[in-house]
């Protein structure tokens, strides 16, 4: 058991419980909260799992034996698959039952029955995005007699099993500190689950920031700066004898000056797109506070974080195995977003890997013949659609082909914890989903995750496939959130593939602009076929990558997918190391995902360089200069906690942004509409005297690259001095990008923060600046006769912060270090020095 250190932060919360600066629900007398069974101190009981338990429960058709190993992982033996979803169902409730409760009411719109007011405009957009209906529509789908339903139910039937035999002193902190009480779970709780995750990979809405951008620098500026095509082509699809990125060499248009009257638009533009933003936004912790930044609201900006994949085939690996390598990138919170878990039916599965709490679904993980794992396609998913409405304030009707149809309106009502309503609120929706008023007028949209679809029963099936072949069959039905789904099998084969539902829409099949809503003509006539999907397998290469970069370069086929693709560079990287390697050995896929290096740093390093040439050239090179440019060519271009040459490299590259893109600032403001990716920006440092280097600062003078590259080396330098010190020696990358892994409800104490990581922009593990994202799970397997994996992820199982088992994963996740992983085909292939716990479940009757 850790040490009660955390017990000093429950008593400090149980006079004024906060999430961040705001109360968020009643709180239970202290006298109550120190009581050693039902208070806080309860918690300290069930830190630590009982050695051993069998349990007596309705439901289960024959015994369960769940097998706890070192690492804390249940490995589930039963005779039925809906007996080992009732055994998880109990195993994760719990470990995670508070956590599961967040997550179905974070999409339900209620999590103001649990935090308060605090919550409010969390529930709003949840309700607004119309989440809970589009998950009932999902479950209610399913036909009755399909056997993801019985699995589900059954898994449900093991949530509230352990619900219901709770004692006080089970009952999680989190619900103790809100004097709350756990609900009772349904089964269609897991397709919640499953929106929940469309919202969190698939959502996004660039449309309007797109419209801004074009009435402040002209439509063709517009359409470079947001381009349909990224300007570097690493992409997923493999082009036959390619050996590096390839430049599409497209030219930047000229920024066209704006009159007022389309700065004014651009302005109401860009407040529209905010308002859409902040109406939609709904961060994974669920009680994250409102206060997101403008770069978070709108749409992607720099991908600083996302997810990695890649697989080798048996003709590159040392060992002549094919290997298979994931890392998915979400927000990193205490507990974990994953559970880790093994499940076993004899003749139908054996599969382990990462779960969901909430769900008895493996999505990410391996059985014994093939391993899978997955990465957002960032594919277009969502469109909007201008409205004409019959009353801009409060509309009954919406115009289509020249006829008044019906707004389905409703009384959105929110409750607190003791039942009493907090707001009441109206909400709009049209035959294509939420309709929203902006200052840009009323806008509907359509989201493939709110279309009818089964990933249940996809992802279901694909646990029990027994080659790539036949998963790719199996998860041919996928829809959302659109998946690179990455495969490797004992048979040697590897593939991918970008499942997910590609609308067909009008017009040349464009979804980056606002549809006019007046015509049915605009509305989507279908899905592309599964051979339009980007996809590959058993490429001549030999190996398989995908990073959220653009997945078919357009020469090779040219199909619209989505626009403003992330920038390349982490697909750059992967594809970088494994071409220079063809005997690639388990250790170096493991190394691979804190690889310190970024291929966007020789771009930007070449560009200072000729900066300095010009300047010496110039003589206006000076003594300040030389010391910056000394500490930048001195630096071996890796992201370490212990680098000084990354601490002046970023702020000088931001810097060199902050100048380039000052045409994108509104005139009398400090809001840029828009931050180009940064390939964009590369593509332009390869032009000495684009238009768009000169400053409209300097009337008088027309700056080259050269000139702006070396004004922000000199700020670049100037800024890491006033903020770091003056002197380099001093410097510390590590002091500057941090991870930072927060409680669920951001409670102070139950975290782990300002850890020291391997990791910058554009590495295979990417920061922000908040340090609250990264890789949630990361894990190699290796396709041998007998399987091997390793893996890790920065938590553990237990959701209890007094449990040891809480974030015993940390350290070695920081180290980027992975364990092994146990995968023993019987309870009896688990050795006595590897079990720490034993559980069994009988059917009613049976022995307790």
């Amino acid at each position: 058991m850790r040490k009660l250190t955390l017990g000093v932060s429950a008593i400090a919360l149980a006079g004024c419980l906060h999430v961040g600066a705001m109360p968020v629900g009643p709180v239970p007398p202290l006298g109550a909260l120190l009581d050693p069974v039902h208070g806080v101190w309860g918690i300290a009981s069930t830190a630590d799992l009982p050695s051993d338990q069998t349990l007596s429960l309705e439901g289960f058709s024959g015994d369960v034996e769940v097998k706890y190993d070192d690492r804390s992982v249940p490995h589930i033996f039963a005779t039925t698959e809906a007996d080992a979803a009732r055994a998880l169902g109990w195993v994760h409730a719990r470990d995670r039952l508070f956590q599961m409760e967040m997550i179905q009411r974070a999409v339900a719109g209620t999590l103001t029955e649990l935090l308060g007011k605090r919550a409010l405009a969390i529930d709003q957009n949840a309700r607004r995005l119309m989440l809970a209906q589009a998950a009932d529509a999902k479950w209610n789908a399913v036909p009755d007699t399909a056997a993801v339903k019985q699995v589900i139910t059954a898994y449900m039937e093991g949530v509230n099993a352990y619900v219901a035999g709770m004692r006080p002193q089970d009952l999680p902190l989190e619900y103790r500190l809100l004097n709350a009480k756990p609900r009772t779970f349904e089964p269609r709780d897991t397709y919640y689950l499953l929106v929940r995750m469309s919202q969190t990979l698939s959502y996004q809405e660039e449309e309007l920031a797109h419209d801004a951008l074009r009435e402040l620098v002209g439509a063709a500026a517009a359409d470079a700066l947001m381009p349909i095509e990224s300007p570097i082509q690493e992409p997923i699809e493999p082009v036959a004898g390619r050996t590096q990125a390839r430049f599409t060499g497209a030219a930047i248009p000229a920024p066209v000056l704006p009159t007022p009257a389309q700065v004014s638009e651009a302005r109401r533009t860009l407040d529209a797109a905010q308002q859409l933003a902040r109406a939609t936004a709904m961060p994974m912790s669920a009680v994250d506070p409102m206060n997101l930044t403008l770069t978070e609201l709108m749409g992607r900006g720099e991908a600083v974080v996302g997810s990695n994949n890649w697989a080798v085939s048996p003709s590159r690996s040392a060992n002549g195995h094919a290997m298979l390598s994931g890392d998915p990138h979400l927000e990193l919170t205490l507990p974990s977003i994953w559970y880790e878990a093994h499940l076993v039916v004899p003749g139908v599965m054996d599969v382990y890997g990462v779960s969901f709490p909430l769900s008895p679904i493996i999505p990410i993980g391996f059985n014994r013949d093939v391993a899978w794992t997955m990465t957002n396609t960032g594919n277009d998913v969502v469109d909007f659609y201008r409205e004409q409405v019959d009353d801009t304030l409060s509309p009954k009707k919406y115009l289509v082909d020249g006829a008044w149809r019906d707004v389905t309106v409703r009384e959105e009502i929110f409750k607190d914890l003791r039942g009493r309503v907090i707001q009441r609120d109206t909400m709009y929706s049209t035959h294509r989903g939420p309709l929203m008023q902006t200052s840009a007028g009323w806008l509907s949209q359509r989201w493939t995750a709110r279309e009818i679809s089964d990933e249940g029963n996809v992802f279901r099936m694909g646990m029990s496939a027994q080659s790539s072949p036949d998963f790719y069959e199996r998860t041919a039905t996928f829809r959302t959130p659109a998946q690179n789904m990455l495969t490797a099998d004992r048979q040697g084969n590897i593939g991918i593939r970008s499942t997910g539902r590609y609308p067909i829409r009008p017009n040349g099949g464009r979804g980056d602009r606002i549809q006019d809503g007046t015509l049915s003509a605009n509305d989507w006539s279908g899905d592309q076929p599964l051979m339009w999907y980007p996809q590959a397998y058993n490429p001549t290469q030999g190996y398989l990558a995908s990073a959220n970069q653009q997945p078919v370069d357009p020469q090779a086929r040219n199909q619209y997918a989505g626009a403003n693709w992330p920038s390349p560079w982490r697909a750059m990287r992967i594809n970088h190391i494994l071409r220079d390697n063809a005997q690639m050995t388990v250790d170096d896929m493991r190394k691979m995902h804190t690889d310190p290096k970024s291929e966007l740093t020789p771009f930007v390093m070449a560009a200072i360089a000729s900066a300095a040439e010009s300047a010496k050239t110039a003589g206006v090179w000076t003594a300040d200069d030389s010391v910056a440019y000394s500490l930048l060519t001195a630096w071996d271009s890796e992201f370490v906690p212990d680098s000084r040459g990354a601490v002046l490299f970023t702020m000088v590259t931001t810097q060199i942004g902050t100048l380039l893109w000052d045409e994108l600032i509104l005139p009398g403001e400090t809001r840029r509409v828009v931050t180009p990716q940064q390939a964009v920006l590369v593509s332009l440092l390869r032009e000495n005297a684009s238009v768009w280097w000169d400053l409209r600062s300097t009337a008088d003078s027309v700056e080259t690259r050269d000139e702006i590259v070396l004004l922000g080396m000199r700020k670049g330098w100037a800024l890491a001095r006033s903020l770091e010190g003056n002197d380099p020696a001093t410097w510390r990358w590590g002091k500057i990008r941090m991870t930072n892994i927060n409680h669920i409800l951001r409670l102070p104490g139950f975290g782990r923060d300002s850890l020291e990581v391997r990791s910058g922009p554009g590495t295979l593990s990417p920061s922000d600046n908040g340090g609250t994202h990264g890789a949630s799970w990361r894990f190699v397997v290796e396709l041998a006769p007998e399987i091997r994996a390793w893996g890790t992820y920065p938590g553990g199982q237990s959701g209890n912060p007094v449990s040891r088992r809480y974030d015993d994963r940390i350290d070695l996740w920081q180290a980027g270090e992975l364990a092994e992983l146990r995968v023993p085909g019987t309870a009896a292939d688990l050795s006595v020095e590897h079990t720490t716990a034993r559980l069994v479940f009988t059917g009613k009757g049976g022995a307790r």
